[in-house]
């Protein structure tokens, strides 16, 4: 229970995501930053609920990076570090670390970012947050030798189009901890 300043948000690391169970924690997770989903609440109409928080694995090691989250795991609640956590979550996800670090960078950029696979793309990115607004960016994560066929562009141009986005390709330096952003503007001609 995270009931004073020094005191951290407790999550349970469980097979592939994370959970707060304290629904008070849970709600102000939620509240700083549309992190996680309220379980059963698909789209909640507040930022209160009095249900536990499930965090996914890449929002889960970024509250804890930023110290606002403990993780522990199993019945004697063994505390998992960063580093635990980021190999359990290169398991789970493709292409791990080019995709944290876009998501690292959108957030510290003050965005708020979900799981984009509903629009077939890897974030949904939000100025303001989701019930506030509809995702105005898709953004799909690509390496610096990835090769973007002109299909694939029209594609996600016309998908982007179709649910009233902007189609934005991230390519991340993991050396350099940088991303540039590809911005698609559609028009006729």
């Amino acid at each position: 229970m995270a009931s004073n300043k020094n005191t951290k948000i407790e999550a349970e690391f469980l097979e592939n995501f994370l959970v707060v169970w304290d629904p008070k924690d849970g709600s102000n997770l939620y509240k700083m930053g549309f992190y996680g989903k309220p379980l059963g609440i698909p789209k909640p109409k507040s930022p209160e609920f009095n249900v536990p928080l499930v965090l996914d694995l890449m929002e889960g090691l970024y509250l804890l990076e930023k110290g606002i989250i403990d993780v522990f795991e199993g019945p004697d609640k063994t505390k998992v570090n960063a580093k635990v956590l980021r190999t359990r979550a290169r398991q789970v996800y493709e292409d791990f670390d080019l995709k944290f670090t876009v998501y690292k960078d959108l957030r510290e950029k003050g965005l708020v970012v979900t799981p984009g696979v509903k629009f077939g793309c890897d974030f949904a990115v939000y100025r303001h947050g989701p019930g506030l607004e509809h995702a105005p960016y898709m953004v799909s994560v690509k390496s610096g030798r990835d090769e973007i066929t002109p299909t694939e562009i029209v594609k996600a141009g016309r998908l982007a189009t179709t649910v009233r986005k902007r189609f934005i390709i991230a390519v991340p330096d993991l050396e350099k901890g940088k991303v540039e952003y590809l911005i698609f503007k559609w028009f006729k001609a």
